[in-house]
């Protein structure tokens, strides 16, 4: 079932972007090797589709809702596993492990059509969901 509103997954295109690329100095793994790189350059790979793509938060607007949603649950089926693929998950995994599955169900749970999202007077919304 597909409940987050193209504009809520794109703020959190944006805010996870940005605690990717910030994440390594805050918890301390900064350290210049794929346990800090691979966070990194994923978030900024994130910020910059998000700009390019066709919902309420892009701006050039030219990529498919459903190109981006692909592109979030690969990011983060990498993320996930990176800490076995570069052989860092003896120090270091949660972050990668909880923030790529964090993307994997954000990417599985969005609509692929921006809507409306309009609520009528008893609550409910006129946004049909996906079609």
């Amino acid at each position: 079932m597909r409940f987050i509103s193209t504009r809520t997954h794109g703020v959190l295109d944006y805010a996870v972007g940005l605690l990717l690329i910030v994440l390594p100095y805050l918890l301390g793994f900064a350290d210049g090797t794929a346990a800090q790189y691979v966070p990194q350059a994923l978030g900024l790979g994130a910020i910059v589709y998000a700009l390019f793509t066709d919902y309420e938060l892009g701006l050039m607007r030219a990529m498919p809702m459903r190109v981006h949603l692909f592109l979030d649950i690969a990011s983060g089926v990498l993320l996930a596993s990176s800490p076995w693929l570069f052989g860092f998950a003896d120090r270091l995994f949660w972050p990668h492990l909880i923030l790529g599955l964090f993307e994997i169900g954000a990417g599985l749970t969005t609509r692929t059509v921006p809507g409306t999202d309009a609520v009528i007077a008893d609550g409910r919304s006129t946004d049909a969901g996906e079609i």
